[in-house]
């Protein structure tokens, strides 16, 4: 039998490369790309099996373009994962943080530790595709003066001295990940959390009254983004994500969201994994 494959945005080193293999188990087919959009591409044309997709961090917020590439690819989430992220500033062997005069990383890494990079202005910054990456690109080309900022598995894949460990503004920092698939799957269980957008019709207070039902329905929101809707003026798309302790209530809330609101589609609907 064939390993699954999954696809991940980095190579490996980066974080989605650790939940990969930390969900999936090592005996997995890991395909890397550069982009989440090559990601999302290669799950809906059946490339990859299975997607790993960064969607929020608890300090930098919801990386609020992979909801729309979730929703324009038709992609369905069959689970989430949380993963704590630790970051390092790590450089080619023998060099101090005050030999550095670059350094490179993801720019939702450089956001998240923006008061430790604040202490050395000097440091020009550069956002990259993937943290990973910059290591690796730093090994390969004995970048010296060039720090990158990305996990303690980088620098030993790499080969980099760790100049600064933890260097990330919030300790307790997590970083929020999904499971792609593209089609449905029927669970054993009955899930308590889904992720669903429902477009609002241009109405008064109607954002207003769709918070209120779903509250009243027992639906807990634990994120919401919007977007607006392309081709109808003045209406808008709002993501979200909801816990709830009665799935049939949450049925109902979606069958009311559609007949008072608009349209309705649910993405996914599995566990919280929240720590």
């Amino acid at each position: 039998m064939n390993a699954p494959k999954i696809a991940i945005q980095g190579i490996p080193g980066s974080f989605h490369h650790q939940v990969g293999l930390r969900y999936f188990g090592s005996d997995v087919e890991i395909l890397a790309f550069k982009s989440f959009e090559l990601v999302a591409k290669a799950v809906a044309t059946g490339a990859a099996k299975f997607g790993v997709m960064a969607i929020e961090n608890s300090i930098a917020g919801a990386i609020l373009p992979n909801y729309e590439l979730i929703d324009r690819y038709e992609l369905n989430i069959r689970d989430e994962y949380y993963l704590s992220i630790a970051h390092q500033f790590m450089a080619l062997p023998g060099q101090k943080v005050t030999d550095i005069n670059l350094v490179a990383s993801h720019p939702m890494a450089l956001l998240q530790c923006k008061t430790f990079l604040a202490k050395y202005p000097q440091i020009e910054q550069k956002d990259d595709i993937d943290t990973a990456t910059v290591a690796q690109r730093i090994s390969k080309q004995k970048l010296k003066g060039v720090a990158a900022i990305a996990s303690e598995i980088a620098a030993e894949i790499y080969g980099l001295e760790i100049l600064s460990r933890d260097i990330q503004t919030v300790k307790d920092n997590f970083t929020r990940f999904i499971i792609l698939q593209k089609e449905k799957t029927e669970t054993l269980y009955v899930p308590d959390k889904a992720s669903f957008k429902i477009s609002i019709k241009n109405q008064p207070g109607g954002l207003s009254k769709l918070l209120t039902m779903l509250h009243e329905k027992g639906l807990d929101l634990s994120k919401i983004q919007s977007i607006p809707v392309i081709d109808k003026p003045w209406e808008y798309a709002f993501f979200m994500d909801a816990e709830f302790k009665n799935y049939p209530a949450f049925l109902e809330a979606m069958e009311r969201s559609h007949h008072l609101f608009g349209e309705v589609k649910i993405f996914g609907e599995y566990m919280s994994r929240k720590l």
